[in-house]
Formats: C-alpha cells, sequence, structure tokens
C-alpha cells in the first residue's frame, strides 16, 4: 500500500519539484525548464539554473506562512528531455564570437550567419514554449516557466496573451529589458519586454519594479510610454530610508494593472546577496521581505496571475546537481512563492482596486 504523502517528511528520493509526487493530470501549475542562455552578455550559467533549483527544491518546506499549501493544488515540472539544451549548446558556440566583439560584426560572412543562426534558434525556443504553454492554458493548468536567461519566457507570454487578451505585466528586474536586439540578437534577454510589446497585440500596461541599470533609449521609451509604469531602485530605496510605508508604493504602482496579470521575475531584481551568481548582477535592489511584499499586495489587490516565470537563476559556471548553491536555495524558495501567490490569486474574487 503506497503511504499517504506527507507535507513535513524529507523529500523522498527521486520525487518530483519540491518532492511532490503529484503527475501532470493532478497538477494545477505546469512548470517547463527552459536551459537557454546563450544571449547571456556577460556570465554564463542560467542554463544551468532550472536543474539546480529542482534540485534545491527537495528542501523547501512546503507549509507557507503567505500562502498556506501551494503544493496541495498539484505542482509538475516537466521532464526535461535534453532538447533545449542541444539548441543552446549550437547557439552558445555561434554567439560567443559575436558577444566577444560586441555585436559589431562588420563585413564578416561567417559572423553574419552565425547571428542569423541564434536567431533562428531563439525563435525556436519561443514556439516550443508558446506550444507548451498553450496546451496548459487550454487544459485549465497555470504555465510557469524556469529559465535560462531572460529571453526564454516570450512563448509564455504570448500564449496567456491570447488566452486572457489585455493583460497587464508586473516586470522584476535590475534591467528594463526595452532594447532592441541587443548585440545584434533578436531574441535577446536584454529585449524581453520590447519583444513583447512589439510582437503580442493588445498587451495591457507594464509596471517595472526594481529598475536599475538602463540605457538612454530604455530610459526614453519609459517616459514617452504611457503604458509603462516603472518603479526605479533609487527612488525605493530613499523611500525605505526615509520610513515611508512601502506598502504605499506597492498600492499605488499595482492600480496601473488590469484585472489579469502576467508575472514575470528576473532574479536580478532582488539584492545581489540574494543572487551572487546570476548573468548580469547590479548592486542594489528589493530584498526579500520586499519581493514578498509585491507579491502579497499583488494577490491581496484581486488580481489573477494567469501565467508567470523565474529566470536568470545561476548556480554559478559549474552545474549544482545538489542545488546546493546560494541562488538555487533562494531561487527554489522564490519559485514557490510565486506558485503560491499565481494559485492564491486564481481563489481572489476578480478585481482592479
Amino acid at each position: 500500500m503506497t503511504e499517504p504523502f506527507d507535507p513535513d517528511a524529507a523529500a523522498a528520493p527521486g520525487s518530483g519539484l519540491f518532492g511532490l509526487e503529484s503527475g501532470p493530470d493532478e497538477s494545477t501549475v505546469h512548470v517547463l525548464p527552459v536551459p537557454f542562455d546563450a544571449t547571456t552578455s556577460y556570465r554564463r550559467g542560467t542554463s544551468l539554473g532550472p536543474a539546480a533549483v529542482a534540485a534545491a527544491s527537495h528542501q523547501v518546506d512546503l507549509y507557507d506562512r503567505l500562502f498556506g499549501r501551494p503544493y496541495g493544488a498539484g505542482i509538475w515540472l516537466q521532464p526535461d528531455d535534453g532538447m533545449v539544451a542541444e539548441w543552446n549548446d549550437e547557439a552558445r558556440g555561434l554567439a560567443d564570437p559575436i558577444i566577444a566583439v560586441g555585436g559589431r560584426l562588420g563585413p564578416d560572412r561567417e559572423l553574419q550567419r552565425g547571428l542569423q543562426r541564434v536567431n533562428e534558434l531563439g525563435a525556436l525556443v519561443n514556439e516550443h514554449v508558446a506550444t507548451w504553454s498553450s496546451e496548459r492554458l487550454a487544459a485549465g493548468r497555470i504555465p510557469i516557466i524556469l529559465g535560462g536567461d531572460h529571453s526564454v519566457p516570450l512563448g509564455n507570454m504570448r500564449a496567456c496573451a491570447y488566452q486572457h487578451p489585455g493583460m497587464g505585466m508586473l516586470h522584476i528586474d535590475a534591467h528594463a529589458d526595452l532594447r532592441d536586439a541587443y548585440e545584434g540578437f533578436e531574441w535577446s534577454h536584454a529585449s524581453i519586454l520590447f519583444n513583447a510589446r512589439r510582437t503580442i497585440p493588445g498587451l495591457g500596461s507594464l509596471v517595472q519594479v526594481g529598475l536599475r541599470d538602463l540605457g538612454g533609449r530604455e530610459a526614453e521609451r519609459i517616459s514617452s510610454d504611457a503604458e509603462i509604469h516603472a518603479v526605479f531602485d533609487d527612488d525605493w530605496a530613499r523611500a525605505r530610508m526615509a520610513g515611508e510605508p512601502l506598502a504605499n508604493r506597492v498600492r499605488a504602482a499595482i492600480a496601473a494593472l488590469p484585472s489579469e496579470v502576467y508575472l514575470t521575475v528576473d532574479i536580478d531584481g532582488l539584492s545581489p546577496d540574494h543572487c551572487p551568481h546570476t548573468g548580469t548582477p547590479v548592486p542594489g535592489g528589493l530584498n526579500w521581505p520586499e519581493m514578498m511584499l509585491w507579491l502579497e499586495l499583488l494577490v491581496e489587490s484581486g488580481r489573477t496571475i494567469v501565467g508567470a516565470d523565474l529566470v536568470e537563476v545561476s548556480p554559478g559556471p559549474e552545474p549544482d546537481p545538489e542545488g546546493t548553491s546560494w541562488d538555487a536555495v533562494v531561487g527554489a524558495r522564490l519559485l514557490y512563492r510565486l506558485i503560491g501567490a499565481a494559485l492564491a490569486s486564481q481563489d481572489s474574487p476578480p478585481g482592479t482596486n
């Protein structure tokens, strides 16, 4: 006879994400690992993030004081068939010499062909993720993408926007990611929000939180687009140091979002002491309780989280099969909280207060 699941017991060897035994049919939340980081422009390693986070998830306690018992709804991690990793290996070999010259290809035909192929492989990732996410949404599941660099969730954003026209986006990140084809890569990690707004019709407002590294043209885009609302890290830090009620700032920002929201979280939106190996760390950022405040108040507002992603978690340049790196430890707990928030928001009455 199979023993009943004990959420307070240690994860069983060979068990799934967070030590759960639920399969796809019994799980409300489906998580897709996307180990792709070919366009990473500084430090590699985020392609190792999904496996490290999955391993670290076995150490996460399943009772959550913020969101109760997310595990009860069922959480299932799609097995990794190695296809994306193969695309990543090919794309990284072609991307490295392009990154080395900062995308300045000149007349070099080999680099031009390499760039074309990297863009083709990025498009394959987009299609793979979009197809997977569309299938989950059609089956009534909540699709979560686990990266990988920040280029990987575009397909999930597209699928969710098709299912939920007019959805807004809450974007937590050190970077605005509004660059146009950074270093020539059409599907760059630095272009994800630019590409979302360029290629997904009918998107609602975008709220960006934690921004502290951005280019001049990105700043112009933010200031000239009434649908983009930025919470800059320097303003946030001044409010914190002045003792202002941060919850008021969070509620004011969330008020700009429609009733349905996609949540995209780059781990570097947090302070680098929470993610020391992430690809492009930046001083400043949210501390852990502040990140939780955003999730709590988003759910409290009555908005529904229709899909989400967690990206740019990196254990460093080497694999972390036991999930012992600090980055994986933090990433696993943040993933559980994102899932908890998404589930709690589905149970909340609709509203846009």
